[in-house]
């Protein structure tokens, strides 16, 4: 077992247009921080730091008032909506200075905040990442079931070694963070990218609870949109896939341009206007989902060429007890950007 000390811990929280739950979420994480807190899991310094994700509503102005009221609250808003991802790698690029570990997790209360007592315990024993993993699918509806179950399958197939029923609760360490900023691509999906960095890990299983108010604020375009960053960005097996579609349809094309120039020389002549219509329609089909497939993967090239931040931070609220600690972290804002 490895020999380590009591951490800092900071929990990060992507909000985006979450101001029917925000207090609600407050109140919980800070009541569960402070609890580890007098149980000697956790330093006196934890925070739980919010990141708003360029909400629309009132989000914003309710997490300033609740890190007025609270030192244990701190708040980064990014200047617009960057994503999901986006707001994770934010908030903890930005928690990496000050914590010692740091766990993100949904700002719906729907992920077992009472799993992080498991996620420390795995990182005291020596871990740098510990997954959080959903026990079952249960308050999924039917076709979100059955989705998210071919993701996971097709996403092993294409050789990616995301986690299943792994949403973005985690916990990384320091050094595991550290790593992690040394990633500098522009399409992120953070589920398939931290797997890869080869640490010491380890799996919690946690239930999944009901939403405490509002909807969830992922919607069916951006389910597909993440699903498509996460086969484009984590694996090439499409484009070989590809090459291996057009070399048998080109194989094809010959055997059939030898059995019917046989067949003219023979002169068995077959109008054929189905086989025609048929073999150009697959033709057709199989060119535009190619050309389709082989156009993502140059989009996300022409994204990563641009080079331009994943986020920019717009504010940043954070107190300390000690006015000798205190720091002007928004001077720092642009970095990892």
């Amino acid at each position: 077992m490895m020999d380590r000390t009591v951490p800092t811990l900071y929990l990060v929280v992507p909000c985006y247009n979450e101001e029917e739950v925000i207090e609600k979420s407050a109140s919980v994480l800070s009541d569960k921080l402070r609890r580890m807190i007098q149980a000697g899991q956790i330093k006196q310094d934890s925070k739980v730091m919010f990141v708003n994700d360029g909400s629309r509503d009132h989000t914003l102005k309710l997490l300033h008032q609740i890190a007025a009221k609270d030192i244990m609250f701190s708040v980064v808003s990014l200047a617009g909506n960057y994503g999901h991802q986006s707001a994770i790698l934010a908030g903890m690029m930005t928690a990496r200075k000050y914590a010692d570990v740091v766990v993100t997790i949904d700002a719906d209360l729907q992920q077992d905040i009472e799993a992080l007592d498991k996620f420390l315990a795995a990182y005291m024993a020596g871990c740098e990442i510990v997954y959080g993993v959903r026990n079952d699918r249960h308050s999924d509806g039917a076709f979100k079931k059955i989705t998210a179950t071919a993701y996971y399958k097709l996403m092993h197939l294409l050789g990616s070694q995301v986690i299943a029923n792994h949403a973005d609760y985690r916990l990384l360490s320091k050094k595991a963070l550290d790593a992690l900023s040394e990633y500098k691509e522009t399409n992120l999906f953070l589920r398939g990218l931290i797997p890869t960095m080869g640490f010491a890990s380890d799996v919690v299983y946690f239930d999944v609870k009901e939403r405490e108010a509002g909807h969830s604020k992922y919607t069916l375009s951006k389910m597909v949109t993440l699903a498509m960053d996460g086969i484009t960005s984590m694996s090439v097996r499409p484009l070989r896939m590809i090459a291996i579609i057009g070399f048998g349809i080109s194989v094809f094309s010959i055997v059939m341009s030898i059995v019917s120039l046989i067949d003219w020389i023979q002169g068995n002549n077959v109008p054929g206007y189905t086989t025609s219509l048929l073999v150009s329609l697959i033709m057709g089909g199989v060119t535009l989902l190619s050309l389709g497939i082989i156009g993502e993967y140059i989009g996300k090239i022409y994204m990563e060429t641009k080079k331009r931040p994943r986020f920019i931070i717009d504010s940043f609220v954070w107190k300390t007890d000690s006015p000798i600690e205190q720091k002007a972290p928004l001077e720092e804002k642009k970095e990892d950007a």
